[in-house]
């Protein structure tokens, strides 16, 4: 009897010090779980500093570039500006996603509702940074176009730091910088001038080095037709004896029109008779940029790529 009473007594005692391990461990496990959960990023940038939650999971992004990342690395987004959304990321304009405006005007009653983990904004939305950053986190992750490409690389390195994607966005990054390398020798052994202009609605303006689409020459190594363009954000109004007195041996055309729905359309006004006294038309180097990825989706991993390719199609 004494033997038998050994035996169940030493039995209860694995059961009970099992038990106590299996809930240590489920103790452990949801401790670890809960750490990873609120484990935060502090972002610091032009605008202050936010603090985010690791991988977040209702994402409002307001600049079209992150999108593209976003899209390109397999992040879902809960929110974005449904109105002039690039094609190639036509998918966002279903009713999955939440419309929160316009790229000028953000409906904050929208974005309130949706209670966001983090914001993402850019340029055109800079002046609404303390709307937006009471509402949620808020990163600014507009381009610097003197240095464009340590501010594209940062903002890269941001959203793999936010999402957990740090060893994809360096692969991606090194891929693009060869690229881009490859390209900048290609281009500066050609040594071809080039003007950049912007078409809208009839009137032209152009873009020089250290511009919001200096990319071309800084970056991609093109030369410059005129290197003293005045650096503004709507560029330097110009007129098409300009353009003949120039004379660039490329001429690159971005059609605002095509991205945000205009009526004239570039071509129609671009190739008139001062232009086609230019090397670049005689040539047949007037290259019309996809406004998508420079008018609209700059910056972003997808546009970086595409931008590079029609670039390298002009040498």
């Amino acid at each position: 009897m004494k033997k038998w009473s050994l035996i169940g007594f030493v039995f209860t005692m694995i059961l009970v010090l099992a038990a106590c391990g299996t809930k240590e461990q489920e103790t452990s496990n949801t401790a670890a779980s809960s750490e990873q959960s609120e484990e935060k990023v502090t972002i610091k940038h032009e605008y202050g500093e936010a603090v985010v939650e690791k991988n977040p999971k209702k994402v409002v992004v307001f600049d079209f570039g992150v999108l593209d990342t976003l899209d390109e690395l397999g992040i879902d987004v809960t929110g974005v500006p449904q109105t002039a959304i690039p094609s190639y990321l036509k998918k966002y304009a279903d009713k999955k996603y939440t419309n929160v405006g316009s790229l000028k005007e953000p409906d904050f009653e929208a974005i309130h509702a949706l209670k966001p983990d983090v914001i993402f904004i850019s340029g055109r939305q800079a002046e609404l940074y303390d709307q937006f950053a009471e509402i949620a986190p808020t990163v600014y992750v507009g381009m610097d176009y003197v240095h464009y490409m340590d501010s594209f690389t940062q903002n890269m390195n941001t959203i793999g730091e936010i999402f957990g994607k740090e060893d994809q966005v360096a692969s991606e990054l090194k891929d693009i910088q060869a690229s881009v390398d490859e390209l900048n020798k290609k281009a500066s052994a050609e040594d071809k001038k080039g003007l950049i202009i912007l078409a809208n609605e009839g009137k032209v303006s152009a873009y020089g080095p250290s511009s919001r689409f200096g990319i071309i020459h800084d970056v991609f190594g093109f030369g410059a037709a005129d290197e003293k363009i005045e650096v503004s954000t709507h560029g330097q109004s110009i007129t098409f004896e300009y353009i003949k007195e120039k004379n660039p041996d490329v001429l690159f055309v971005i059609d605002r029109s095509t991205a945000v729905g205009g009526e004239i359309g570039a071509k129609e006004i671009v190739e008139n008779e001062l232009v086609k006294k230019t090397t670049a038309y005689q040539d047949k180097k007037v290259i019309y940029l996809n406004a998508d990825s420079w008018y609209l989706s700059g910056g972003g991993l997808q546009s970086m790529k595409s931008m590079a390719k029609e670039i390298e199609s002009a040498l």
